[in-house]
């Protein structure tokens, strides 16, 4: 049984207006903004929901937490405001690393490739970190291409096909730009699983702020009462 359900994501940003039109068009969503500055983009479905929200500190390492977007052509991304970086080839497949207009890096795969969409992770255990959120979320694990249990697969609401955890050598050093979001009825059973509690609920939020295994950041709020 699931410990958690996939909420929504959420994208800090310096500037929070460029980034929901970037993303609204990207995502296909539809955006709105909110009193306090910040947008919400919605989809048809409340787990496909992304919060932009605005942050003073601009973005200053590599982002740990990406999407991967399938797509015919990277034109349409970059007349929204995103950039060309560079082109990878790895594994027989090749990919287009683009940044959005607050510089957050993501990655899009040709159609033609059959490359899945996702949610990407960088982590020091990938494979580790793939077993602690497939234990929570109830999700599959799934071989990525080099054979390495360490996407997941199945997982309730998840707006992506997949989700990836990819290795990498260096630990995570500031706050993520891009959290996610679940509905867990128990939050001790989350820090008994080896969760970290970051913050409670106070007069400002009536949510937890978490900390995975590795330390990617996540709120956890409780089922909405019906």
């Amino acid at each position: 049984m699931a410990t958690a359900r996939w909420k929504d994501l959420c994208i800090d940003a310096s500037r929070p207006e460029p980034m929901a039109r970037f993303w609204t068009d990207a995502l296909d969503l539809e955006a709105s903004a909110k009193d306090d500055g910040n947008w919400v983009l919605d989809g048809v479905r409340s787990e496909r929901t992304v919060w932009i929200n605005g942050v003073p500190e601009p973005k200053t390492v590599k982002n740990r937490v990406h999407l991967d977007l399938v797509r015919r052509s990277t034109g349409p991304l970059v007349a929204l405001g995103g950039h060309e970086l560079r082109e990878v080839m790895g594994g027989g497949e090749t990919w287009v690393v683009v940044d959005d207009p607050d510089g957050a890096e993501l990655c899009v795969f040709d159609s033609a490739q059959g490359e899945p969409s996702a949610l990407v992770v960088d982590s020091v255990d990938a494979v580790a970190q793939a077993s602690w959120w497939a234990d929570v979320l109830h999700a599959e694990i799934v071989p990525a291409p080099d054979g390495a249990p360490r996407w997941l697969a199945g997982v309730s609401g998840l707006p992506f096909e997949v989700w990836k955890f990819v290795p990498v050598p260096e630990p995570k050093t500031v706050k993520n730009r891009m959290h996610w979001d679940v509905v867990c009825p128990d939050v001790a059973e989350l820090v008994v699983r080896g969760a970290t509690v970051l913050r409670v609920p106070d007069d400002e939020i009536n949510w937890h702020v978490l900390g995975d295994p590795e330390g990617n950041e996540f709120c956890a709020f409780a089922p909405e009462k019906e």
